[in-house]
């Protein structure tokens, strides 16, 4: 059985499947690679040895030296990643199992409170559907916040599927801009969209792609105090498609804007304002879209507005 795990700890590839880790990252990948250093050092330092020291004892007895802290260092490092790697995939695997069993529990109680606030069980008071209002807001929230997490859980475990096909982007911008209407008057921001003519269709997940655009669009209105304006352009550029949403909101200030795409992070300006947000729209998006073959990055001023953009392949 002992024969049978180191076995299994030799095989490189069986580690990195584990690990659901690039060939590159992989613990026992930079185990290897830094043995082959260590012995090109061992080599380097025998052959500078035999060129100033005579006695060949005490070439042996430094070459074993040096190879000895240098394994040592080697496996330190390598058991600090692969510790790492362990802690990495047992935290997505977490995130995954709760947010699964989070989604039954979530769903009735949506379902439970819709059924309370239609009458059916006996006359509502004012009163009382305010507090049902609340209720339903407050689950709708955790209900988003859920399946963020499943999806930062199955981007991170290469476990989400990505289902392509022919796709126009502009009706696909068109819809969800008509969508987001509501949400745009309720806080006093007006839509632009300006799209160039006989764009060509891309071939793309339509379901991810819009999870980017919905976010890019949620942000721009969402971060907008009084009355603001959300202007989004698309056109083609060097073989790919150029999306690109300008608002004049809030802004991103100059020392977190290193930080934008990381999970669960909000600026400081933003959480001066209480905005609603879990951190993880930004980091779902620059994950889609690199998959999906493209870039995505933005320039921003504080109190200024910010500009997001990404482009796609259109082959």
């Amino acid at each position: 059985m002992d024969f049978k795990k180191i076995l299994v700890q030799l095989n490189i590839f069986a580690q990195c499947k584990k690990y659901r880790l690039p060939l590159w990252q992989c613990p026992q990948f930079l185990f290897l690679i830094m043995g082959i250093i260590i012995i090109g050092s061992i080599l380097v330092a025998y052959a500078t040895g035999t060129r100033y020291i005579k006695n060949p004892e005490t070439i042996a007895l430094i070459v074993l030296f040096i190879a000895l802290i240098l394994f040592i260092i080697a496996f330190i490092i390598t058991r600090s990643f692969e510790r790492m790697a362990e802690a990495s995939r047992m935290k997505s695997e977490f995130i995954s199992i709760v947010s699964h069993q989070l989604r039954a529990p979530l769903s009735n109680l949506r379902w439970a409170i819709e059924f309370l606030m239609s009458g059916r069980l006996g006359k509502t008071e004012e009163k009382q559907a305010d507090y049902f209002k609340i209720l339903k807001e407050n689950s709708a929230r955790m209900e988003e916040l859920v399946q963020d997490l499943l999806i930062v859980s199955r981007l991170e475990t290469a476990t989400l599927p990505l289902k392509k096909k022919e796709i126009s982007l502009v009706d696909l911008t068109k819809e969800l801009i008509k969508e987001f209407e509501p949400f745009a008057k309720a806080s006093n921001v007006d839509i632009s969209f300006e799209p160039e003519e006989n764009l060509p269709k891309i071939f793309a997940d339509p379901s991810q792609i819009s999870l980017v655009i919905e976010n890019l669009l949620d942000n721009a209105i969402r971060y907008i105090k009084d009355k603001g304006k959300v202007s989004i352009k698309l056109k083609k550029q060097r073989g790919h498609l150029y999306f690109e949403i300008e608002d004049n909101g809030v802004g991103i200030p100059k020392e977190d804007q290193k930080y934008i795409f990381q999970k669960f992070f909000r600026s400081e300006n933003v959480l001066r304002y209480q905005t609603q947000g879990s951190g993880l729209g930004l980091y779902i998006s620059k994950a889609v879209v690199e998959r999906s073959g493209g870039k995505i990055g933005f320039k921003s001023e504080e109190n200024k507005g910010s500009t997001f953009w990404f482009t796609l392949p259109i082959k």
